[in-house]
């Protein structure tokens, strides 16, 4: 059988609820799209019983499909790049299994790209009733001013792409960095389609510490902005040093200072001490990510693939 021209990637972690309703939207979406869809689910790490609920219940559907198993939690780009490294369709579109985003977003997507117009199509969020509105906006607009000005005010969470797309952005390196930069900085033809982001019906896997991990990530990967902040900071404390040396020398010299300033000095210490350690920290992100990369380790590793198909189900 010849593969579908589309390809559909859905990263799965905690969505043990929301899978019979996952299943439905996908079916809605397969009736909608010219050329045959797949669909990839990679169960990244799941601690529910996601994968099961899944296995159980592609059987009674129409759905061709693969469910990837990850050894263990690697991360949600970690599954949407395995997931699009098996993907057979020439467009590949990825969706988020808590179904935040409208299902003819994915609709949309293929068919912009069959047209041939564009290589990548991304959701640019009009709106989205969840929490943490605020804070996502000041992140973006700060990544777009100082990292990457390409990147939508308010993020990315769905796109879709063409294979050749695709075979840059998975021979890219694959740890310790931001899928959604990478997808921007490569280039090619982009288009952005706006949509209103619904709210979750799970609770969401998007911890604090992921949070952190993806800030640093998003950063570190793509910008030498902050060794340039601490050279600029270093060139100020060069600067402050040398007025506070001089006034020293003029002070002692006068004879004003009669006394040695206990309370001067540990603050002075305490703060060039705090800027060494905080360049440290810096420059150990950097040389710590260059060290993961060397290693050579991939950034997921696949247990099993189960594979779906309705011919082989009626046969």
């Amino acid at each position: 059988m010849s593969p579908p021209r589309n390809s559909l990637v859905v990263p799965v972690y905690g969505n043990s609820r929301s899978i019979e309703a996952l299943l439905e939207t996908i079916e809605g979406i397969e009736r909608q799209v010219e050329g045959g869809l797949e669909t990839i689910f990679v169960i990244d790490g799941s601690p529910d019983d996601s994968r099961e609920k899944l296995l159980a219940a592609l059987p009674e559907r129409t759905i061709v499909a693969q469910v990837v198993n990850h050894a263990r939690n690697f991360g949600s780009f970690a599954a949407i790049r395995t997931g699009m490294s098996k993907a057979r369709g020439k467009y590949i579109a990825v969706m988020a299994a808590d179904l935040q985003e409208p299902p003819d977003l994915v609709v949309e997507f293929l068919r912009r790209l069959a047209t041939g117009e564009v290589d990548v199509v991304a959701g640019e969020r009009a709106s989205r009733d969840d929490r943490g509105d605020t804070a996502s906006k000041i992140y973006w607009n700060l990544y777009r001013r100082f990292i990457m000005s390409e990147i939508p005010a308010g993020g990315v969470d769905v796109f879709a792409c063409t294979t050749a797309v695709r075979d840059v952005v998975c021979s890219l390196e694959s740890v310790h960095t931001s899928l959604v930069a990478q997808l921007f900085w490569v280039g090619f033809r982009r288009e952005m389609i706006p949509y209103d982001r619904r709210p979750s019906a799970a609770p969401s896997g998007w911890t604090f510490r992921r949070k952190l991990r993806y800030l640093s990530d998003s950063v570190f990967a793509f910008t030498d902005l902050p060794v340039r902040v601490l050279w600029l900071i270093g060139l100020l404390g060069l600067a402050l040093g040398t007025v506070l040396a001089v006034a020293v020398v003029i002070a002692k010299a006068s004879g004003a200072i009669s006394v040695p300033g206990y309370a001067a000095t540990v603050l002075l210490i305490v703060f060039f001490g705090s800027i060494n350690l905080v360049g440290l920290g810096i420059i150990g992100s950097y040389v710590w990510r260059a060290y993961d990369i060397v290693k050579g380790r991939p950034g997921a590793i696949v247990n099993d693939v189960i594979i779906f198909s309705p011919v082989d189900r009626d046969g």
